[in-house]
């Protein structure tokens, strides 16, 4: 979040700024007062990186092995989201009346 990088200026400063974008982009809106980050929300990974790895970033961890898809279906009324092959979205710019504009598309639908 935006305030977690802006209270530690110093800190942060000379980090590329992409990284600092992407990683508030991740984490949306938040607070960051005395020391204590509160994020809006959690982000939790199924993913080969180790949970070790994950939790020293702050993020939450799930062995992608132990998952079954059905369970995390509609569940938004609880606050969980799946976003089916979120992995494979994707942005690419198309031109109309000399304007770009970013189309989203699945990459198995493109030609």
């Amino acid at each position: 979040m935006r305030d977690y990088f802006v209270k530690q200026w110093e800190r942060f400063k000379d980090y590329p700024w992409g990284v600092l974008a992407h990683s508030t982009h991740l984490r949306g809106d938040g607070t960051f007062e005395n020391g204590v980050e509160k994020p809006r929300i959690r982000v939790t990974l199924a993913t080969g990186i180790p949970r070790e790895r994950c939790e020293q970033v702050n993020l939450g961890y799930l062995d992608p092995a132990t998952i079954n898809l059905d369970e995390w279906q509609d569940r938004q009324g609880e606050d969980i989201l799946l976003v089916s092959r979120a992995g494979e979205m994707l942005y690419r710019l198309i031109r109309r009346n000399e304007l770009w504009i970013r189309q989203t598309s699945v990459s198995s639908a493109w030609p």
